[in-house]
């Protein structure tokens, strides 16, 4: 895998594109320009879009601009790689052959230059969110995929808009993500001592890096809130703001 690799989760590309979500996407575009600059593998860790699910022969239109800057990355020699979320599981054909290098349907085991990364979008993943552990069973079963593939596509994404927040995510209590914190660090525990030198984390929106034993846990951030997405250059793994005031 060609470094430095940028790791980006949560952006949740919306399918009502208003004044906001212009912003949001330029913020985005900027950075991936960036990566145009400087070379590299660009890796999304879930939730790139905020919903989507794709047909045989249709795809959201919503999401055209981004689709032309995937495509100048690639012609450009920045590899691309998609590990699903739960908000855009759905992909087929067009998002695997034509917009990225690889798509990762489950967590993903990786090694660069010696480096031993496990990455995962992190949904269903906690001890006691039992919510999510029987959400993500169902919508990536077969049944509901075959399913959903029988509704009109107007239909689907009509009901998609009206359950899609058209304005910024909610964040959780304090609480909450101190308990996502201690958690996601146990397990990590359990990852760099079985010979992980990373864990990659999205879903929880934290952007925030942790020292655990020998090894980096790395919960990325969001694209309402906290920025921040991480890169490795090679030799180690950090943590960055991307205009977090812009």
């Amino acid at each position: 895998m060609k470094t430095p690799v940028y790791f980006i989760s949560d952006i949740h590309l919306k399918l009502k594109v208003d004044t906001y979500e212009k912003e949001r996407r330029n913020k985005l575009y900027r950075l991936l320009d960036h990566i145009l600059d400087t070379g590299g593998t660009c890796f999304f860790v879930g939730d790139l879009f905020d919903f989507y699910f794709e047909y045989p022969d249709l795809v959201p239109k919503a999401y055209m601009d981004f689709y032309q800057k995937a495509l100048e990355m690639k012609k450009s020699g920045i590899d691309l790689h998609f590990l699903l979320g739960n908000h855009d599981y759905w992909v087929q054909e067009f998002m695997n052959d034509l917009v990225m290098d690889k798509i990762y349907f489950d967590d993903a085991i990786i090694e660069i230059n010696g480096k031993k990364f496990f990455i995962t979008h992190g949904d269903g993943l906690l001890s006691w969110d039992y919510g999510y552990k029987v959400l993500k069973r169902v919508i990536r079963s077969k049944f509901f995929i075959w399913l959903l593939r029988w509704i009109h596509p107007t239909i689907t994404y009509k009901f998609a808009r009206y359950i899609s927040k058209s304005g910024r995510h909610n964040t959780h209590s304090e609480k909450f993500n101190e308990n996502v914190r201690i958690e996601l660090q146990d397990i990590s525990k359990k990852h760099f001592e079985n010979g992980f030198d990373y864990m990659i984390s999205g879903h929880y929106h934290l952007g925030e890096m942790f020292k655990v034993n020998e090894g980096k846990l790395a919960v990325l951030g969001d694209w309402f809130f906290r920025p921040y997405y991480a890169v490795f250059d090679g030799e180690d793994l950090s943590l960055e703001p991307w205009e977090h005031d812009a």
